[in-house]
């Protein structure tokens, strides 16, 4: 059946392609391949269709290349945009640390005053325990001459009932002349005496009065001058520690668990920042030492928040320019076409560029990866940990202490990668969650 049919196919393309032989000749014999109609028409087919799919592929290639061109354009000025919008955060984060560095310059300042102002008064305070002292030692000497002359009347009393004993008289009279004479010379000297004496005391007590309205008058305006620089102090640490604040309430953190879980871990006392102490006289007010110790209280906690920054991987893990490629959340696959979750945020840059650890913690992860190629993973405070993938190079070993800023690999496109660029998470107890909060957050700090 089928012979037949071939051989009718054969004989109905005779008329348009005859049969055809192809001779073959050899040192020994000549031989031919008979061509049939329908052989002819297979290999014709066969070729059309070859270069049918030459003319189909070479016009995709040419819309292919010419798109390409566009999306490199496009590439082009979107990497402009970013670079002008990283340029822009980069001002606006020296801005802030220049506005910092001014805080803490000015609460120098402010230090450096108050410690002048408490010596001057601690000078104030000695001096007036001088003029106390001496105002007691002329009372002393006063009541001492005071005594001295009772006793001198008392004798001299005594003296005269003697007298009038064995004389009859208590004065003879030439002796009543002397004694009378001798009377008023004392009495004359005694009176000088004790005028000079009052004078002076009174002289002394006249001017331990104006230094003790003077020692009061530069306390009250010391008092006013340490009010205005305890006020400007509380507001410059006010508005320095809004941003930090922010900044942690913005990735999730509790401040108040933060500025816990720190003090739990530098628990050590001593330093600039302690609290002051130290005795004040009877009836001095302590308001201006518990004002200096609560700005000091919350100088500590600015410090303590800036040891929390550096745990926390804040900011960007690359310091050269870049693009943003593929952002966290549900995309389509690159490979498959398919919907699928993306756990970090991928960000393109030129092959080998230095990628840096965003915060401080302990690489718990350094080899390869299935799907990450070779993948960097670090541990940091807060049970928060930071990913980074497709490195075309790792730098760091497992158990190493790194610091934010230090240098922990370079880029590449090793594992399931389309291309050069970088593959950063976030994950908090190992699971991912948006990596730009982190970034953006730290643009109210650094």
């Amino acid at each position: 059946m089928t012979g037949r049919m071939t051989y009718r196919i054969n004989a109905a393309l005779e008329r348009v392609l005859p049969e055809q032989r192809l001779f073959l000749r050899s040192d020994a014999e000549t031989r031919f391949i008979r061509l049939r109609p329908l052989t002819q028409l297979i290999a014709l087919s066969v070729s059309t269709v070859l270069i049918a799919w030459t003319i189909v592929a070479t016009a995709i290639l040419l819309v292919s290349s010419i798109s390409s061109g566009d999306a490199r354009e496009q590439v082009l000025r979107e990497q402009a945009n970013y670079e002008s919008r990283l340029n822009d955060l980069s001002a606006d984060r020296d801005q802030r640390a220049a506005e910092a560095a001014s805080a803490q310059d000015r609460f120098n300042v402010a230090l450096a005053q108050v410690s002048a102002m408490q010596s001057q008064l601690l000078a104030s305070e000695d001096h007036r325990k001088e003029l106390e002292t001496g105002i007691d030692v002329i009372q002393h000497t006063l009541r001492r001459t005071i005594k001295e002359r009772d006793d001198a009347r008392s004798e001299s009393g005594q003296l005269k009932v003697a007298l009038a004993k064995q004389t009859g008289s208590d004065h003879t009279a030439a002796g009543r002349v002397k004694d009378v004479a001798a009377t008023l010379d004392t009495l004359t000297t005694t009176l000088g005496d004790t005028a000079r004496e009052r004078d002076a005391m009174a002289d002394a007590a006249k001017k331990a009065q104006a230094d003790a309205d003077n020692a009061a008058l530069d306390l009250r305006q010391s008092e006013q001058r340490n009010d205005k620089i305890f006020s400007k102090l509380e507001a410059a640490v006010t508005v320095s520690m809004a941003p930090l604040d922010k900044m942690f309430r913005s990735v999730g953190l509790d401040p108040r668990k933060v500025i816990s879980e720190i003090h739990s871990g530098y628990s050590g006392q001593g330093g600039p920042l302690s609290k002051i102490s130290f005795p004040l006289p009877p009836g001095q007010s302590h308001a201006n030492l518990d004002k200096a110790n609560a700005v000091l209280a919350s100088l500590n906690q600015m410090n303590q928040y800036r040891l929390a920054a550096a745990t926390v991987p804040l900011g960007l893990p690359l310091k050269s320019s870049f693009v943003y490629t593929s952002p966290f959340g549900y995309r389509t696959d690159p490979f498959n076409g398919s919907h699928s979750f993306h756990p970090g945020q991928d960000m393109g840059a030129a092959y080998g560029t230095p990628i840096y650890a965003t915060a401080s913690g302990v690489v718990i992860y350094a080899s390869w990866m299935n799907g990450y190629g070779r993948m960097v993973q670090i541990q940091h405070a807060f049970g928060i940990s930071t990913v980074f993938g497709h490195m075309s190079q790792i730098r760091v070993t497992v158990g190493q202490r790194v610091s934010r800023g230090d240098r922990i690999g370079d880029m590449g496109s090793s594992g399931r990668s389309t291309g050069t660029h970088l593959h950063y998470e976030v994950r908090i107890g190992n699971k991912p969650v948006n990596p730009m909060t982190y970034i953006k957050a730290a643009t109210n700090v650094f």
